[in-house]
C-alpha cells in the first residue's frame, strides 16, 4: 500500500505520524514537505472531501494569522485560496492511502487508513 504524508519535519505530531507509517508493514511512504512543495488548491479540495471534512476544519490556527484574517468563519473557497497561497495555513499531517484521507491529529488516527 502507498501512503502519502504532507509533512512538516518541525512538527512533533507530523514526525510521530511519519514514524508510524515507516514502521507499518507493507507501506510505501511518500513524504511531501508541504511548506516546500504545497499541494494545489484542487488537491487540497480533494483531500478534504476524501477526509469527510471541510477546508475550515483543516485550517491551522496556531502560529498563523488565520483568526485575525477571519478565515475560521470564511467560506470554503476563501479558505482553500488562502491555503494554496500560504501553505502554513494547512494543518498537518494529512495522510492519503487507498483507504482514505485523514488529518492525523492525534497521530494514531493514521491507523484508520492503514
Amino acid at each position: 500500500m502507498k501512503a502519502t504524508i504532507w509533512h512538516n519535519p518541525k512538527c512533533g505530531t507530523s514526525r510521530k505520524t511519519l514514524a508510524i507509517l515507516e514502521e507499518a508493514d507493507g507501506v510505501e511512504v511518500e513524504v511531501i514537505q508541504y511548506l516546500k512543495s504545497p499541494p494545489s488548491r484542487e488537491k487540497l479540495a480533494q483531500l478534504y472531501k476524501d477526509a469527510g471534512m471541510s477546508p475550515n476544519e483543516g485550517l491551522r490556527l496556531r502560529g498563523t494569522d488565520a483568526a485575525e484574517r477571519g478565515l475560521p468563519d470564511a467560506d470554503a473557497d476563501t479558505v482553500l485560496d488562502a491555503m494554496a497561497q500560504e501553505p502554513i495555513l494547512i494543518n498537518r499531517p494529512l495522510v492519503e492511502t487507498e483507504k482514505g484521507v485523514r488529518l492525523c491529529r492525534p497521530q494514531e488516527v493514521v491507523q484508520e487508513i492503514l
